[in-house]
């Protein structure tokens, strides 16, 4: 078979953080004959070199490359292309994995829409990927009709008759940035590049040592001297005009503005901040000119307009003040519906004082220029949030807390203005509709707990937050329910009680240890109807599992169907004749494969038709030591009070 995807890996010392990625690559869903997989060891000094040569000995279709240290990851990706037999290329750091369906979804797509690029969804586990890029797929993507300049690391699937036919390799040697050259020449000449976003491809990961390449320190003129042959690119390829202005306002934003803003300037020295923004004051005069700044939001025009006036204490004053505002948002209620939960919730940006508010007299921020201080730069901010509020936005998404994949779900948004002391109060009052049948990009959410956070477009203002913490006294959370065969239970978190779904992973919090033997009966027809303490939309097939002392089971078929909005009825026809005199555990298996134990017992007496259900005792063994246990709790409690009167 010939070979569809070569995966391309630069290897340097990971040690055991290569293992998760070497997992994923023998986990893919493409044909092992169908995809290659090409290590290229750039001199490591630890033990991965071995550790690569036996699993290639293993795995006839990877391949390991030794060479001598290059000092980055360019030289190690072109031995790799150079290498590769694959009809696509894909590029994948050592310490990251796939998804396990990634090669064969990105190659299908890439083919049926004969892309020279495609761009996978991305996950960032303590490592930010991009967002807007990822709400939907993008079948016929360009820098003009979506955000790809969002995304510029190299884990990216390439045509790799493309790459020949332009001549594209990345730039070698000890340097930064050489994939933001390499992937915006890629984006800028391709025919076409196609972005996937209904399953998570790449999952960017966070060293628990944090010594990923992209954590540590750079010098700042030798990285912003490499910053300077990315903006070539695009000079180089695209006309003077809007479309060159926002694909500079790229590296502005991202690689300056950002850097300079709220709480990632004030965790830096100061000395290393100050050398930084003398390289980006060098860069933004001589590069940028003045079509670039004025597309950006309005913090972050005033935080580029600082820059450029070379005025680093205001700088530092105003990231102290925007650390401070932040999105707040807050449940208002709870409710499965149609098998989807509802959420309604409230909305609203705060700062360090309270509620972000609207003076009467605030002023409307130019499209250039500083402020003069402070106060003029959050009146500017605040009367920017009041003009757009009838564009602002609230997105709710639902993110596995193990892997970071994250969702968008539908939301309902309405705004309104409330008066306040000093002036007009903005909030965001939404309904957002999470389906576990798709809303995990279509497909079902998989077991695992899932984070709810809300992110608020307002005033140039795009941040996350959790969805929470709840109210004291409220809303009170549905019961668990269940959905396309996965049991989905809303819960607020201990510490902060922000709300939280966890997906086929409880079993004490689903309040089945409540019920009793009058929530259950045997009727003359046999029939033994249960009410579970679950929600269901409809009516779901499952099995109930008899299992007796002997060891012998029983398994008949199910049907949970909705009672009441609150519980799910099992019925379930009973082979009497072949439970007679005997005690019987229950328990309930799903079509997912979710087992919940029932604590109920059937006992069948010798005559047919004579059942009772029961609820278990402890065995005489363990009753005992209850019986001893309280007695010790009593005398323990008896001594602490005698000696506390003593004291008294």
């Amino acid at each position: 078979m010939p070979v569809k995807v070569s995966v391309i890996v630069p290897v340097y010392n990971p040690g055991p953080y290569i293992e998760d990625c070497i997992a994923s690559l023998l986990r893919q869903s493409l044909p092992p004959d169908a995809y290659e997989v090409i290590f290229v060891d750039d001199g490591s000094t630890d033990a991965t070199p071995a550790r690569l040569d036996a699993l290639a000995a293993e795995h006839p279709h990877i391949r390991v490359i030794h060479q001598e240290n290059s000092g980055w990851s360019g030289k190690p990706r072109n031995v790799g292309i150079e290498a590769s037999h694959g009809e696509f290329v894909m590029f994948v750091d050592n310490d990251d994995r796939l998804g396990d369906e990634a090669l064969e979804r990105m190659y299908d797509y890439g083919v049926a829409n004969k892309a020279d690029v495609v761009v996978g969804k991305m996950a960032g586990k303590g490592r930010p990927v991009p967002v807007e890029l990822f709400r939907r797929n993008h079948p016929h993507a360009t820098v003009a009709n979506a955000p790809l300049i969002d995304s510029l690391t190299p884990h990216k699937m390439l045509r790799r008759s493309f790459l020949d036919r332009i001549g594209l390799r990345f730039p070698e040697g000890r340097r930064r940035l050489e994939d933001h050259v390499f992937i915006t020449e890629a984006y800028l000449r391709a025919d076409n590049v196609s972005v996937l976003s209904d399953y998570v491809c790449y999952y960017h990961l966070k060293r628990d040592d944090a010594s990923n390449a992209g954590f540590q320190r750079f010098d700042p003129a030798g990285y912003f001297h490499n910053l300077r042959e990315a903006l070539d690119v695009v000079e180089r390829y695209t006309e003077p005009g809007p479309l060159r202005d926002r694909l500079l306002r790229r590296w502005l934003r991202v690689e300056m503005v950002e850097r300079m803003s709220g709480r990632r300037l004030l965790a830096m020295p100061d000395d290393y901040r100050r050398e930084l923004f003398k390289e980006m004051h060098a860069v933004v005069v001589e590069r940028f000119g003045p079509g670039v700044a004025p597309g950006l939001r309005p913090g972050q025009r005033v935080v580029a307009a600082l820059i450029r006036e070379d005025r680093y204490d205001d700088l530092v004053a105003y990231a102290e003040w925007e650390a401070g505002v932040r999105p707040r948002a807050v449940p208002a209620g709870v409710a499965w519906r149609d098998g989807t939960l509802r959420i309604d919730l409230t909305a609203e940006y705060t700062t360090a004082q309270g509620e972000l508010t609207v003076p009467a007299n605030a002023s409307a921020p130019p499209a250039d220029g500083a402020p003069r201080d402070l106060a003029e730069a959050a009146s500017w901010l605040a009367a920017a949030a009041g003009d757009g509020f009838d564009t602002a936005t609230v997105d709710l998404i639902v993110r596995d807390r193990e892997s970071a994949a994250s969702f968008f779900q539908p939301v309902e948004v309405t705004r309104e203005r409330v008066p306040a002391e000093d002036g007009t109060r903005l909030v965001l009052r939404a309904t957002a509709t999470v389906d576990p049948a798709q809303a995990a990009g279509g497909d079902p959410l998989y077991g695992g707990l899932w984070d709810l956070y809300v992110r608020v477009g307002l005033g140039g203002w795009t941040k996350e937050c959790r969805l929470g913490p709840a109210p004291a006294r409220g809303p009170a959370l549905p019961q668990a329910g269940i959905v396309a065969d996965r049991i989905v239970l809303p819960y607020w978190t201990k510490q902060y009680r922000n709300l939280s779904l966890d997906v086929d992973r409880a079993a004490k919090s689903l309040g089945l240890h409540r019920l009793t033997p009058a929530d259950a009966a045997v009727s003359d027809a046999e029939t033994l109807t249960v009410a579970l303490p679950l929600y269901v939309p409809d009516r779901t097939q499952a099995t109930l599992r008899l299992a007796g002392a002997s060891g012998r089971t029983v398994d008949r078929p199910v049907v949970l169907t909705p009672a009441d909005g609150v519980h799910a009825l099992l019925a379930a026809d009973l082979p009497l004749r072949e439970l007679r005199n005997a005690l019987w555990r229950t328990e309930l298996r799903l079509a997912g494969g979710r087992t919940l134990k029932l604590p109920l017992l059937l006992r069948v007496g010798r005559t047919h038709g004579a059942v009772e259900v029961v609820r278990p005792s402890p065995p005489g063994m363990l009753r005992r030591l209850l019986r001893r246990a309280r007695r010790l709790l009593g005398e323990l409690l008896g001594t602490r009070t005698t000696t506390t009167t003593r004291r008294a």
